[in-house]
């Protein structure tokens, strides 16, 4: 063969590659859709597809988590075609158990460098139906500058914050921002208050609601107390709006410099630091405060991603999940987003901890995070948390009290489970 039929043959193959590109699959993906979510999905799907000539499609999904598995549960229903990749809340491996394709014949092993306990959660039967992509844990965000500057420090219980954030929150209002709240979190009667509900009652010792028999535990005066502290703060330290609150929220009012402390997710870190935050440089992050007699607690939180079993490109959504969840992508989402990496070696890495200080002082309570009660409520976890969500929100409310909306929960509860296993 000559040098000039060489040169074409090379080329022809070239044109060859170029034309298997061009005819690559769409893979459709549903991303978050809290704070930079999708910029940074879309930003790693566009690398994936220039990579391999695929083409990447975002599906349009709700803010409310509960929301989001309503939408995919009816997408699954119909046995649609319209996702290939999903995201997937903790929680949900167990629901959506037999509409997940089975990635074991894909990760090559790669789900080793993740953290053991979220692969296992993500396993069910023995298949593994989701990859980590990001961890989480509810953490406790206060104003540097405003603690300094009424001798206040970082606190350690509950009553403490509620303390430190009346006496800050009254000497900003009298110096002249009448806007200045306290405590900002999620108290919107949806899965994100399950979340703060068992941050609250777990950190005063009053269990997790349901334990890990499957015995329904939350009518204890531990978790009625956990709640009734809570009610406390509604209209004291927290607006009444929070009743109607969300992450995104919450951080609206902190970072535009109206709270003094914010309950939320690591995401809101990097947020907080952005060259257009009024709150840059004056916000730190420490654990949840205890309850009395208990121990901080942060509600484990995260999400996986999985491929949809009725994708019509199993093989390229199943490439594409590798992909998001590898290191490289893993450490750019770290770094940018602050978004908890599921790779343990990552929270060694010197340019994540120097974009995110608190990754390495936080880290036991990143990996002791409490888990909602979802194994063992198993398809039943949606109904169990929609009556904990419920109960905790007409206690905010001040419709109930703590011990009357436990004692009312545990019935409910009960019926739920209808018999003597979940």
């Amino acid at each position: 063969m000559t040098a000039i039929t060489k040169t074409a043959a090379a080329v022809l193959l070239s044109l060859g590659a170029m034309g298997a590109y061009a005819a690559g699959v769409t893979i459709t993906i549903s991303c978050g859709s809290v704070g930079q979510d999708y910029e940074f999905c879309k930003k790693a799907g566009d690398e994936w597809a220039s990579k391999t000539g695929n083409t990447v499609k975002h599906l349009s999904i709700p803010q409310s988590t509960s929301d989001i598995l309503g939408l995919f549960r009816q997408m699954f229903a119909a046995k649609s075609t319209e996702v290939d990749v999903i995201n997937v809340d903790v929680v949900w491996p167990g629901l959506l158990k037999d509409h997940l394709l089975d990635l074991t014949s894909y990760t090559k092993g790669a789900e080793k460098a993740h953290f053991p306990a979220i692969v296992a959660n993500n396993t069910v039967g023995g298949k593994l139906l989701a990859m980590p992509w990001f961890t989480d844990a509810g953490v406790l965000y206060y104003r540097k500058d405003l603690l300094t500057k009424y001798g206040e420090k970082a606190p350690t219980t509950w009553a403490e914050l509620t303390a430190s954030a009346q006496k800050v929150m009254d000497g900003e209002r009298k110096a002249g921002n009448a806007d200045m709240q306290g405590f900002v979190f999620q108290a919107k009667a949806y899965e994100g208050l399950t979340c703060d509900g068992l941050e609250w009652v777990s950190s005063f010792g009053g269990g997790s609601i349901v334990d890990s028999t499957g015995k329904i535990t939350i009518n204890n005066p531990a978790a009625a107390k956990a709640l009734n502290t809570a009610a406390g703060w509604i209209g004291t330290i927290a607006p009444k709006g929070v009743l109607n609150y969300a992450e995104e929220d919450a951080r609206g009012v902190f970072q535009k410099g109206n709270a003094v402390y914010m309950r939320n997710w690591p995401y809101a870190w990097s947020l907080s630091q952005g060259a257009d935050s009024p709150v840059k440089g004056k916000v730190g992050v420490v654990a949840l405060p205890k309850g009395d007699g208990g121990k901080t607690a942060a509600a484990l939180g995260g999400w996986q991603l999985a491929v949809s079993k009725y994708s019509k490109s199993p093989k390229e959504a199943a490439d594409f999940v590798m992909y998001l969840t590898s290191e490289a992508v893993q450490k750019d989402r770290a770094i940018r987003g602050s978004y908890n990496p599921t790779i343990a070696s990552l929270y060694k890495d010197k340019e994540v901890l120097a974009a995110n200080p608190f990754f390495g002082d936080l880290y036991d309570t990143f990996v002791g995070a409490v888990p909602r009660p979802a194994t063992v409520t198993g398809a039943k976890y949606n109904e169990v948390s929609a009556a904990f969500w419920n109960a905790t929100h007409e206690v905010l409310s001040g419709k109930s009290s703590g011990e009357d909306s436990v004692k009312k929960l545990e019935g409910k509860l009960d019926s739920i489970r209808r018999g003597p296993k979940w």
